[in-house]
């Protein structure tokens, strides 16, 4: 992963010129284009600042794309194709390292933890890590940040003997362990819950819970775009924080509500339990600033794994100027 993003940094940049804001629309607002990682109840702050209008009260209007992995969100930050780009912070110093002149910035984080659930083929009511020694399990694509916690979590409860099966897509694990592989299996809600209700399985842990604090997801643009967007930028970091502080206040059922548009497929119940899962285990970072500690907890990560040359500075990928400054605005 970290040979794709550098070279592709170093050939975009050596390429593309500086790209604006994707222009207003036709009611004078002004249009963000933002290329999510994926489409998930675990970045629920993001779309009830959309369904709430807190965008629309900045003057923005969100055009969301799924870019479907960390690699073609950068991809479409880099090219101009986005403006903003939401995936994890290693997406960034992952092009860092190739040598870029306008460096791919975290300005904010939503997620500060793993937003997967642990799921076991049999309740586990007293469910401990070293459960896990000489079993197999569905975690995640080889050198991607879910597969990658997973693993340090094991090391740190010295779990030994296990199977990570990395033979099977990321978007196709539920139905794998569904239909008998493996014996535990990672998933995000409403999944995991929704598994677990049709007798599937049996959620036994938060993984987040187990990982500590993490900048699991972010919102990164290029340093030139934020440089001359800074109006914009505030004025989403405001929405944001609005929805986040909501999310984190309201009942699950409320939020619920907020959610329908977002998610058309997935019931109003299933989606409160989504919400009291991640409300639960902590899942959004109140004043969206993203942490050396955790930064650097991300590297340990990557770095256990065997996926890290080189430790990017914090200061290098990370600006929390402008979040800082409207937090302490709004509260």
């Amino acid at each position: 992963m970290k040979k794709i993003f550098a070279t592709l940094g170093a050939a975009l940049f050596a390429l593309l010129s500086l790209s604006a804001c994707g222009g207003e629309t036709d009611g004078g607002l002004k249009k963000v284009r933002l290329n999510e990682v994926t489409h998930s109840v675990f970045y629920a702050p993001m779309y009830l600042a959309d369904s709430l209008g807190y965008f629309e009260d900045e003057g923005i209007e969100i055009e969301l794309v799924n870019g479907g992995g960390a690699d073609k969100v950068m991809t479409a930050v880099l090219s101009g194709d986005a403006d903003i780009g939401f995936c994890g912070p290693e997406a960034a110093f992952y092009v860092a390292t190739g040598g870029t002149s306008d460096t791919p910035t975290v300005f904010a984080q939503l997620t500060m933890r793993d937003g997967s659930f642990l799921v076991g083929r049999h309740e586990e009511p007293d469910f401990k890590w070293e459960n896990l020694s000489g079993k197999q399990i569905l975690a995640g694509r080889k050198g991607g940040v879910p597969a990658m916690t997973f693993e340090y979590i094991l090391k740190e409860h010295n779990v030994k003997d296990y199977t990570l099966n990395f033979d099977v897509a990321f978007n196709n694990m539920t139905a794998a362990f569904i239909e008998g592989t493996a014996d535990y299996c990672t998933m995000f809600e409403p999944v995991a819950s929704e598994v677990q209700a049709a007798g599937n399985g049996y959620i036994v842990a938060a993984v987040g819970a187990a990982s500590g604090e993490v900048p699991y997801t972010s919102y990164i643009a290029k340093k030139s775009w934020i440089d001359s967007n800074k109006d914009t930028v505030k004025g989403f970091l405001r929405a944001m924080l609005k929805a986040v502080k909501y999310a984190m206040e309201e009942s699950p059922e409320t939020i619920a509500k907020g959610l329908t548009g977002a998610f058309p497929d997935t019931t109003e119940a299933s989606l409160a339990t989504s919400i009291r899962s991640y409300q639960g285990i902590d899942a959004w970072a109140e004043n969206m600033q993203i942490t050396e500690a955790s930064y650097k907890r991300l590297l340990d990560i990557i770095e256990e794994a065997g996926e890290l040359t080189e430790r990017i500075p914090f200061t290098t990928i990370a600006d929390n100027t402008l979040v800082k400054e409207v937090y302490e605005e709004l509260f």
